[in-house]
């Protein structure tokens, strides 16, 4: 019974998720590593389920390891400069020998249909083809990259047609020149350059590695910015982590709204990151999904549905959406990913320089991470620039949290007179005051 509770919880919580992805266009970049691995199965069934839902599906595919080994049972090596490859006459024969591999093995496993499988009744359809037009690298710092190429050109029209029919465009990392030369392209540059290009709703980059804080967590999100510090500081990286990162800064500041960096050696992390709040990878974006500011009135309904379950247990008194409305000035709100996930007001008491800390909420699923610091902190700040000499707050469950933010317990009938006439002896709430 406890694990139907669960799953009808997960799926009625996906809900949004489902109706806000059907009809939007994901670019999704994987490496040539995730064929390599036995897992991978797994990952072509999510992305049916994805197109099962109504999202239109890119699929940019990497193939360097597959180059690697095609040039080492030919007993050759590459060049690389810049952590790019130098793609000579022998190594552009592997580099089509590899990108003509992967597509018919990933078209293969996306043609499955068997019975009592997860793509049972799929009947998907794929397509390829000369959609991106190169040309050559050149000549840099007197290194010439010989047949590795940059995208000149992407015929958006011509995919966007075939997403329109409702088929997964697959993309090789290569391109064509008008005269017919084939380049070998960046599988992260292609993929950063379609989304930019069609202005995809989501970028999604697989690469082999999470990305962790100094103190072991995982990092869930990034600014531009704070990507660009990230790299300098990580010494660490993989060339191909540190390409992923850069096509998502690039991406982001191309106006691709959201770049999504997985581990792809996390089984379900597409899934995971595209139908829960938290997801399970790093989102780059230009700016921050969560923030702190001042509520407005459409915030009233996500503020009522992050109070309703505190209010029914007593720990907040109830609040009308009219008296809402009428202090909403009054009110400071976190928002994340367009969800009230925090929420506090700052009254100003009658004829006094005092002020009521009132309505301190936090969502159950963001508790214990300081953004109850945060909001008492900017109320703080309000209280200050309003040059108030005293707060107060009313408290059934929290007492000791604010005692330990500076906060002092008196006497009700220690109340300013118009304060007084709003404390409900009923409730028996502490009263707790602070000092400005």
């Amino acid at each position: 019974m406890n694990n139907n509770s669960t799953f009808v919880n997960w799926f009625r919580d996906s809900s949004p998720y489902i109706h806000a992805h059907r009809h939007r266009t994901f670019v999704i970049y994987f490496g040539g590593e995730a064929l390599l691995d036995d897992n991978f199965k797994n990952l072509i069934h999510d992305f049916a389920l994805l197109n099962s839902l109504g999202i239109h599906l890119i699929l940019v595919h990497g193939i360097r390891p597959q180059i690697d080994n095609a040039l080492k049972k030919s007993k050759q090596s590459s060049q690389f400069q810049n952590s790019l490859r130098i793609t000579d006459k022998h190594t552009l024969q592997c580099v089509k020998e590899s990108a003509g591999l992967v597509r018919v093995d990933i078209e293969s496993l996306l043609s499955q249909g068997v019975a009592n499988s997860p793509m049972s009744g799929a009947e998907l359809r794929v397509v390829s083809g000369n959609f991106i037009t190169a040309q050559p690298l050149g000549v840099i710092d007197g290194v010439d990259f010989q047949n590795t190429g940059k995208i000149r050109r992407i015929n958006n029209t011509a995919i966007q047609q075939q997403l329109d029919l409702e088929n997964i465009v697959l993309i090789s990392p290569i391109g064509y020149s008008p005269s017919g030369d084939l380049f070998n392209l960046s599988a992260e540059q292609v993929a950063t350059e379609i989304a930019i290009s069609l202005q995809a709703e989501k970028l999604i980059l697989m690469t082999e590695q999470s990305f962790q804080s100094a103190t072991g967590e995982l990092i869930a999100q990034m600014t531009t910015e704070e990507t660009k510090q990230f790299i300098n500081q990580e010494s660490q990286l993989a060339s191909s982590t540190q390409h992923a990162l850069k096509s998502a800064i690039h991406g982001c500041q191309s106006g691709v709204k959201r770049v999504h960096i997985l581990n792809r050696l996390i089984d379900g992390a597409l899934l995971t990151e595209l139908f829960s709040r938290d997801g399970i990878g790093t989102l780059i974006s230009s700016t921050q999904f969560e923030f702190l500011r001042s509520a407005v009135l459409s915030d009233i309904p996500g503020i009522l549905e992050l109070i309703s379950p505190l209010e029914k247990k007593g720990i907040l008194i109830s609040r009308s959406p009219e008296q809402l409305e009428i202090n909403i000035a009054d009110y400071i709100i976190i928002e994340r990913d367009g969800l009230i996930i925090g929420c506090t007001a700052l009254h100003p008491i009658k004829n006094s320089q005092m002020g009521l800390i009132a309505c301190l909420a936090i969502h159950p699923d963001y508790q214990k991470s300081a953004r109850g610091n945060q909001l008492l902190e900017q109320l703080l700040k309000q209280a200050q620039q309003k040059s108030f000499t005293q707060v107060f707050a009313f408290s059934t469950q929290s007492m000791q949290w604010f005692i330990e933010r500076g906060f002092s317990e008196q006497e009700a009938t220690q109340l300013p007179t118009h304060l007084q006439a709003t404390y409900n002896p009923l409730r028996n709430a502490k009263v707790l005051r602070k000092q400005i």
